[in-house]
């Protein structure tokens, strides 16, 4: 019996200890798209550019009205227009440097033109 034990004890070691590898864990490895998900009643009203917004990386580097790594929402409202709409998405896509200073902006090659265009639309709604 108490070999029995001692052998289920080391099956149980081994097997708890493996560590399995996961290929999709590479740093390279693009993150999903960010989705836009209503999560109650009170959240319903909530602009869908905002939404994706906060779904995402960009509020670690963007804030409402201040500026952090990258320049506020709301400067970025004041000095563009809708006329700028598509080069603005392009570039949450594409990523870029040198507008507001040299330190680049992560591109965001999995998003979708339309949701980068959402959110942009949102952006210039911040104009002072």
């Amino acid at each position: 019996m108490k070999k029995y034990l001692v052998i289920c004890g080391l099956i149980a070691v081994v097997s708890c200890s493996k560590k399995e590898s996961n290929p999709n864990m590479d740093s390279n490895v693009m993150l999903e798209e960010p989705v836009a998900k209503v999560v109650d009643s009170a959240a319903a009203g909530k602009n869908e550019g905002l939404a994706l917004i906060e779904g995402g990386d960009c509020l670690t580097c963007h804030k409402v009205d201040t500026r952090v790594v990258g320049p506020s929402y709301q400067e970025v409202a004041d000095k563009y227009t809708e006329a700028d709409i598509e080069m603005l998405a392009t570039k949450i896509i594409e990523g870029g440097k040198g507008n507001w200073g040299e330190i680049p902006m992560t591109p965001h090659a999995g998003m979708s033109k339309d949701n980068a265009k959402k959110m942009v639309e949102y952006i210039l709604t911040l104009k002072k």
